[in-house]
Formats: C-alpha cells, sequence, structure tokens
C-alpha cells in the first residue's frame, strides 16, 4: 500500500517585494496526487508536522538559497508545543532557522490560545519567524493578531476590494512591525490596489504560479506616478531588503566561490555566527578577484574565508532608506557598491540591501514629489494631502482639514495684475507654511485654493497666523477665507467623504464679509462662525447636517 509520502509533491510559489520587483521568498505547497491531506493534516497535528519537515527536504533537494515559508495549522503548534522537528530538519539541511517562515494557518476557533502564544514564543525563540496567514478572510481575533506580533501578515486578494481595510491593515501592522503582504493575486488592477493600500509583498499567479522548480524570474507590473509616494522621513529600509547569502563563520573560501559561482544573481555573501550574527562581509567582484589572481585558488581555496572579508556594514530592520545611506557612506570609496546586512532587534541577519535598489527608489520619490508640487508655490498639490487624510482614518487618528482661498481673486488679478496676485498666493503659501507645526500638511490646489491638514488642537494658531495679518496686492488689502471640518475617528470613511462635509463650510465661509472662518464637524449639524460678519443663510448640507448658525465660538 503506498503511504501518503508517495504520492505527495510540493510546488514553490514566489514571495515578491513589490518595492525591488525580487523575489523575497518561496512558499513551499503540497501538492498530494490522490485525496487530501491537508484536510487530514487539520485533524492530525503529527500529520501536519511531518508535512512541514517535507517540506524543508523538498527545498533543499531543490537546492534554492531562497528563504522559505512553511505552512503549518495553528491547533498544530498549540497541541505540540511547537514542532522540535522542524529545527533538526531545518539544521540537518543546512539551512538557518532564520531563513524559515512559518506561515500559521487557520483555524483558530477552538484553538488553546496560550498554548499557542507559548509554541510561538518557542519557536521564535530558535530563530524562526512567524507569519499570520489567513487574516481578514479567516477567524483570526485581532486580539490573538497583537499577542502573536507576526514579522508578517498576510491577507487575502477579496480585501483588494475594500481600500480602507487594507489601508488599515498597513496602520497596524506598522504598529506592530510586521511586513504586509497580500496573497492570490490575479491581474494588474489587483497588484496596483495591494500597492495602493500599502502591501509591500504580494504573491499570486500575476507574478508567477506554484511550480515544481523554484521561480527566480518573475513578472511583476510597473509602478505608476499615481502610487503612494513614500514619506519625507523616507522609505523604510522593510521595503528594500532582499533575500541574504548566508555562510557560517567558518566557510572556507572554496565553499563562498562555489556558492557565487553557481548563482550569478548574489551580489555578495554574508558570514554570520552560529547565532546569526554577521561577522564578516564579502562582496561578490573582489573575493573573486582575489580567488582568480595568480596562486590565489591555491593560497585561499582551503582557507576561511572570513580572511578575505570586511567588517558587515549592518542596519536594524526598523532604519529608513537614508539612514541606509548614511552607513554606506562611511568608510573606503571602495565599500560603497558592498550590501548592506539588515538586523533583527536581535542582531541577527534578515537579510541584506542593494545600494542600487535605495538609489533608484529615492530618485523616483523625488522625482513622483517633485511632479506633484505646485510650480508656483512648490507646495504639494491635492493627491499628497488626501493620502495623508486616508492614512488617518485608517489609523483612527481625528484631525481637522481646511480649505483656505483668497476674497474675489479674479477682482484681485483684474485689479492688480496676476503678476500682484501670483506674489500674494505664494506670500499665503509661505505663511501657511512656516505656521504649519506638529505634523501639520499644507497643499496647495490650484489657482488661490489652499488645503490645510492638521491635529484638531493645532488649527487654531494657524488660523490665527494667517488671519491676523494684514493682506494686500498692489496696494489693495485682501481678505481670505478659511473653512475647516473636524473629523472624529469614524466620522468619515475616507477622504471624499471629508471633502464633501468641507465644500458647504467654505461657501458658508465665503457668504461672510472679511477675513472669515467658520468650523463644522462630520456628522454633526450646523457650524461655528469663528471670524467674519454679516453671516447669510447657509444651505443644508446631505450627511454633514445642515449648516445652521450657532454664533460665535473658540474651537
Amino acid at each position: 500500500m503506498l503511504s501518503w509520502t508517495d504520492t505527495l509533491r510540493f510546488a514553490f510559489q514566489p514571495v515578491v517585494n513589490l518595492t525591488t520587483g525580487a523575489v523575497a521568498g518561496l512558499e513551499i505547497l503540497a501538492r498530494p496526487e490522490t485525496g487530501d491531506i491537508l484536510a487530514e493534516a487539520r485533524r492530525d497535528p503529527e500529520l501536519d508536522g511531518r508535512l512541514a519537515v517535507s517540506a524543508i527536504r523538498a527545498a533543499v533537494r531543490k537546492e534554492t538559497l531562497l528563504p522559505l515559508f512553511v505552512n503549518v495549522f495553528a491547533g498544530t503548534l498549540a497541541d505540540l508545543g511547537g514542532l522540535p522537528s522542524l529545527h533538526d530538519a531545518v539544521r540537518g539541511a543546512g539551512r538557518l532557522p532564520w531563513e524559515v517562515t512559518l506561515d500559521l494557518c487557520p483555524p483558530y476557533t477552538h484553538v488553546p490560545q496560550q498554548a499557542l502564544l507559548d509554541a510561538v514564543a518557542s519557536l521564535r525563540g530558535q530563530g524562526f519567524r512567524i507569519c499570520a496567514d489567513g487574516v481578514g478572510d479567516g477567524d483570526m481575533p485581532l486580539r490573538l493578531l497583537s499577542d502573536l506580533s507576526p514579522g508578517l501578515v498576510k491577507l487575502d486578494a477579496s480585501l483588494l476590494a475594500r481600500p480602507a481595510v487594507v489601508r488599515s491593515m498597513r496602520t497596524l501592522c506598522d504598529e506592530l512591525g510586521a511586513l504586509l503582504a497580500v496573497e492570490g493575486v490575479e491581474t494588474e488592477g489587483q497588484c496596483a490596489a495591494a500597492l495602493a493600500g500599502g502591501a509591500q509583498l504580494a504573491q499570486g499567479e500575476l507574478f508567477a504560479p506554484p511550480a515544481r522548480l523554484p521561480a527566480t524570474d518573475v513578472y511583476v507590473p510597473p509602478r505608476s506616478p499615481a502610487d503612494a509616494a513614500a514619506p519625507r522621513t523616507g522609505p523604510s529600509v522593510r521595503e528594500f531588503v532582499r533575500p541574504a547569502a548566508l555562510l557560517p563563520a567558518t566557510a572556507s573560501a572554496g565553499q563562498v566561490r562555489a556558492l557565487l559561482t553557481g548563482a550569478p544573481d548574489v551580489s555578495g555573501v554574508l558570514l554570520v555566527d552560529s547565532t546569526g550574527l554577521p561577522v564578516r562581509s564579502l562582496h561578490r567582484s573582489r573575493f573573486l578577484l582575489s580567488m582568480s589572481g595568480r596562486y590565489g585558488h591555491a593560497l585561499y581555496a582551503d582557507r576561511p574565508a572570513a580572511k578575505l572579508g570586511d567588517p558587515p556594514r549592518t542596519v536594524g530592520v526598523d532604519a529608513t532608506a537614508w539612514e541606509v545611506l548614511d552607513v554606506v557612506a562611511v568608510g573606503g570609496r571602495d565599500r560603497t557598491s558592498d550590501d548592506v546586512a539588515v538586523v533583527d532587534e536581535c542582531g541577527r541577519c534578515v537579510g541584506a540591501v542593494r545600494l542600487a535598489d535605495l538609489v533608484r527608489a529615492l530618485a523616483e520619490t523625488r522625482v513622483e514629489e517633485a511632479a506633484g508640487l505646485n510650480p508656483l508655490t512648490r507646495l504639494p498639490g491635492s493627491d499628497a494631502i488626501t493620502a495623508e487624510v486616508d492614512r488617518r482614518i485608517a489609523a483612527g487618528r481625528a484631525f481637522a482639514l481646511s480649505w483656505l482661498d483668497v476674497d474675489h481673486f479674479k477682482q484681485v488679478n483684474d485689479g492688480a495684475g496676476f503678476a500682484a496676485g501670483d506674489d500674494l498666493i505664494r506670500a499665503v503659501g509661505r505663511a501657511l507654511q512656516q505656521a504649519a507645526t506638529d505634523g501639520a500638511r499644507v497643499g496647495h490646489i490650484g489657482g488661490d485654493d489652499f488645503l490645510v491638514l492638521a491635529d484638531p488642537d493645532g488649527i487654531d494658531p494657524l488660523a490665527a497666523s494667517v488671519l491676523d495679518a494684514s493682506w494686500s496686492a498692489g496696494g489693495r488689502p485682501v481678505t481670505l477665507s478659511l473653512a475647516t471640518v473636524v473629523c472624529a475617528p469614524g466620522s468619515v470613511t475616507g477622504h471624499r467623504q471629508a471633502a464633501a462635509c468641507l465644500a458647504p463650510l467654505k461657501k458658508a465661509a465665503k457668504a461672510l464679509h472679511g477675513a472669515s472662518w467658520v468650523l463644522g464637524r462630520a456628522g454633526m449639524p450646523g457650524h461655528e462662525t469663528l471670524r467674519g460678519s454679516q453671516p447669510a443663510p447657509t444651505p443644508a448640507s446631505a450627511g454633514c447636517g445642515a449648516a445652521v448658525e450657532r454664533g460665535a465660538h473658540g474651537v
């Protein structure tokens, strides 16, 4: 009688880094020729554990150097108290535990949560990385997700139809120190939605289908200028991490040479000690040049490779791309092209960053930022502000969104000339930018219209700084109108709804005489007149309450 091992094969599907387009690892998928062994494994923890060991051994037979993703049911870990046999299998295969990520699969219902957390803690202590799979499409409680504190969270592609959910998960992942991945991506539209939602990794038929041989070449759609721009602090190094070629610190030069000649896409090798800490860095070109010189092979082949290496350059997983460049700038020019090792909180190597990836991405970021700036004020347009509005909504943060413009600006241009009008717009933009502190953002959306995003308690001093000032164009006095909508957590679902609440408030402010300011609250009726005189009746606003005058009060 045939056993399950006789009819079971494994397929490999790449997990793709959406920023670099590189393969970040391979998920190993069981493919039985007959029967439903996964259903059996869900009921039989011992069988599930043997499947995980078999997956590791299958990967070794394919001689892949890429990090591995191995599926295991959450109930298996809770019942077995971890996977003792997996650690031995990984070591026996010549791999390191931190090169293996365990995808914890649902169901979680009826799984003893404390037993699961204890098992995960044990595996993490051995060096394994943890991924929460099936989040959003399974039965994982958010509290358990937080307690697990995984390094990676995988969402099903079906959630891409709910952008707010994906953005919220990205915010949660940032708080947990995890990366966000989307699995099951089949179309370029889904890929674009994953990027817009903040996903850093993805897998699916679009990039490469599961195959018996590990794929290293994948299709990744080009990123469009409409993709969300990186924060001003710089993109996180997590977005650029590539798998590192790791060898033990005791490896010989001959072993390193064999690895490099058999893997032409590997730019360098990191030698790590028994705990995963990088101790030496070997640059591909310099190492092979030393080995190919006269007597090079005879001199070095059987000697420790560490003698031909350099001290590793390292950054933490929470570093920004700009901090990586600072590390690269230190030292001799001959090392500027060296990979930088990325280490976790324990100092263990989790991957490497190539300088070329950083330079390309940072250059694209600058180009995208420049393209989005208004040529008159050099302030960002509405896209940057609305993207930040959506991030704050996803994070559950309260905010105040304001719309400011110049009263009767056409008359200013007609009477004082367009040059004087341009000077006025530039001056208002500078004043807003100087007053914007504590994370406030200012955008120039065209003509005489500005957007300001701030915390609710930060809008009052900002408003005073521009409304109390005396403005003129060509000697003609000018006044400004300001409308503000304060959005509490949960009061709006996206920037479009916030803008819809703001529109009638702007109309109310424009109906007042002199420098004016009206303030409303999303989801609540009425508005407050904080500046301006002789108010006119204001119209109703669908969804945001009728603009009923309530008198002049402070924010």
